[in-house]
């Protein structure tokens, strides 16, 4: 017996797709935000003077990249209560996703730092900057604006990484299409539109950020 495509089911529940995928965003903003935060941290130790802090950027990095996202999601929500620390389903999340952020884009700005001209910081140490100083109004910018489209590609990569939030119950947009799927059957349909809400918002990011970068010069 064939089957009988009928989205009637989905369209009524199309505002809970909708609040899942606005919370997929959600997430996805904050772990960057977080994961640009250790990012930078990581990056500025790779470079610098100190071997053991360069050490630690690496064992770090070495450690998130090769463990999969989703054992890194499992480990922190269902084994930190073991050992007394007890976080909600989303803070949860967050956590994991900065962390798997964070050990990419130290490798971002790491290359982000090294792109730099090695005479801006001659500049800046010659009208009296202290390393601080250099750090933040002569290196930091000229390196954002080199790691953008990486950021970018990350930023895309994590809203599609929060699907994975749907193993520990997060009512992300994957969550509520399996809902779907499981109180109406409707297999094709539900995936169907999750699949095509999660396309048009990766390309409507995409399109934002390519205009973003357009705002600010190339060094």
């Amino acid at each position: 017996m064939g089957y009988t495509l009928n989205f009637a089911v989905v369209w009524t529940n199309l505002p809970r797709l909708l609040g899942g995928l606005l919370l997929g965003l959600e997430l996805a903003v904050a772990s960057l935000a977080i994961g640009t935060l250790i990012g930078v941290a990581g990056g500025f130790l790779s470079v610098g003077p100190s071997r053991a802090g360069r050490l630690l950027a690496s064992f770090y990095v070495a450690v998130v990249r090769n463990t999969p996202i989703l054992v890194i999601v499992l480990m922190l929500y269902f084994a930190l209560p073991d050992l007394g620390v007890r976080l909600d389903k989303e803070p949860s999340f967050v956590t994991a996703l900065s962390l798997y952020a964070g050990a990419y884009l130290t490798e971002v700005f790491r290359a982000g730092l090294v792109s730099v001209p090695p005479g801006l910081s001659e500049a800046g140490k010659a009208i009296g900057l202290t390393r601080l100083g250099i750090a933040v109004h002569v290196v930091g910018p000229v390196m954002l604006r080199n790691v953008l489209p990486a950021l970018g590609s990350t930023f895309i990569s994590l809203f599609k990484d929060t699907s994975i939030a749907a193993a520990i119950a997060v009512p992300e947009l994957t969550f509520q299409a399996r809902r779907i799927n499981v109180e109406s059957f409707r297999v094709v349909e539900a995936w169907t539109v999750a699949s095509a809400l999660y396309i048009a918002t990766c390309f409507a990011i995409a399109a934002a950020l390519r205009g973003l970068e357009r705002r600010f010069p190339k060094f």
